[in-house]
C-alpha cells in the first residue's frame, strides 16, 4: 500500500532530512512490488508551497528517490506511491497542491465518472488522472464553499463520497503552511499519530523514522529539543504513544501543535469495496509492502 508521512512543526521552522526510498536491506523484501512514485512537499520561508516529486519509471527516476533531500519548513507531507488509477506521471504522483495546500492519499475511490459528474467545472482543476486529485479537487471545491473551512469542507467531501461512491480507503493527509488534517477511513488501512513532546521520552532524541521494507526514512536533529506532531501510514519507531484513529476520526493539528479529534463518519461506506472487488492492479497497490 502507498505510504503517509506528515510532520508538523508549527509555527517553527525545522529542518528534516528525508530519504523516500532506500534500497532493499534484507532478501525478504524482493517480494514486494516495486513502488510507483515518490513526492515531497513543504513550505519555504514566505508559506509558498513546494513539491519535490517524481514518478519511478526508470533508474534514473528511481535513483532521484533514493537520495538524501534536505528540507526545512513547518510542515511537511511525504508520500510513496503504488499506484491504482493512472499512468506512471508526474502529474499522477503524490503529493497535489491547490490553493496552497498540499495532500496525499492512501487508498482506493471508484465510480469515478460519478465523481467527476459531480465536480462539474471543478474537474478542470485536475490535471491528471488519478482518483486522489479528483478527490482533493472536491475537497478543495467544499471548503471554498464553506468560507476557507479546511475541516468542513473535508467533511462535505468525504460525506458524499462515503455515501455514494464505491470506497476501499480514504486514508489522506492535508497541509497548509501552519496546520495539518488526517482523516482515516474506514478501517481497511491504519493510520496513526504521534505527539512528540519535550520531556524525559524525546529530551535529546532526535527524530529518527524508518518504514519498513525500505520504503522511508526520516531524520531530524532539530526536533532533538522542540515538539513537533507526526502523522504516518505506520509506527515508525518504538515509542510506545503511537495512536492509531478510529475509522473516521478527522484529526486536526493547529498552528501551535494543539491537536483536535473529530468522528465525522461513523458509519462505513454504503458501497464498501474488499480487495476481491477491485482490478488486479488496484489490488496489487494495496497490498504491496
Amino acid at each position: 500500500m502507498c505510504r503517509l508521512f506528515a510532520l508538523s512543526s508549527a509555527p517553527h521552522r525545522r529542518r528534516a532530512t528525508f530519504w523516500l526510498l532506500q534500497a532493499p536491506d534484507s532478501l525478504s523484501t524482493q517480494s514486494h512490488r516495486d513502488p510507483d512514485g515518490t513526492g515531497l512537499g513543504f513550505y519555504d520561508a514566505e508559506d509558498r508551497p513546494h513539491l519535490h516529486k517524481a514518478p519511478l519509471a526508470a533508474y534514473e527516476d528511481r535513483h532521484f528517490a533514493e537520495e538524501a533531500t534536505d528540507v526545512t519548513s513547518t510542515t511537511f507531507l511525504a508520500h510513496v506511491r503504488y499506484a491504482s488509477t493512472g499512468e506512471l506521471t508526474r502529474s499522477n504522483t503524490h503529493p497535489f497542491l491547490k490553493d496552497g495546500r498540499l495532500f496525499a492519499h492512501n487508498g482506493v475511490i471508484e465510480g469515478l465518472d460519478e465523481l467527476d459528474a459531480h465536480l462539474g467545472a471543478d474537474r478542470n482543476r485536475v490535471h491528471g488522472d488519478t482518483d486522489s486529485e479528483r478527490f482533493f479537487a472536491l475537497v478543495s471545491r467544499e471548503t471554498h464553499a464553506r468560507g476557507g473551512d479546511v475541516a468542513a469542507g473535508i467533511t462535505a467531501a468525504a460525506s458524499w463520497v462515503a455515501a455514494r461512491l464505491p470506497v476501499y480507503s480514504l486514508n489522506f493527509v492535508l497541509t497548509t503552511p501552519r496546520e495539518l488534517w488526517a482523516l482515516r477511513y474506514p478501517d481497511t488501512h491504519g493510520l496513526y499519530v504521534l505527539p512528540r513532546t519535550v520531556d524525559e521520552t524525546h529530551r535529546g532524541r532526535e527524530l529518527e523514522h524508518r518504514g519498513t521494507a525500505g520504503r522511508m526514512r526520516v531524520n531530524s536533529s532539530a526536533l532533538a529539543a522542540a515538539p513537533s506532531v507526526v502523522v504516518a501510514s505506520e509506527r515508525m519507531d518504538d515509542d510506545p504513544r503511537w495512536r492509531l484513529l478510529e475509522p473516521g476520526e478527522l484529526l486536526h493539528v493547529g498552528p501551535e501543535l494543539t491537536t483536535r479529534s473529530t468522528r465525522i463518519l461513523r458509519r462505513g461506506p454504503a458501497h464498501r469495496l474488499t480487495t476481491a472487488d477491485l482490478g488486479a492492479e488496484a489490488a496489487a497497490s494495496q497490498a504491496a509492502g
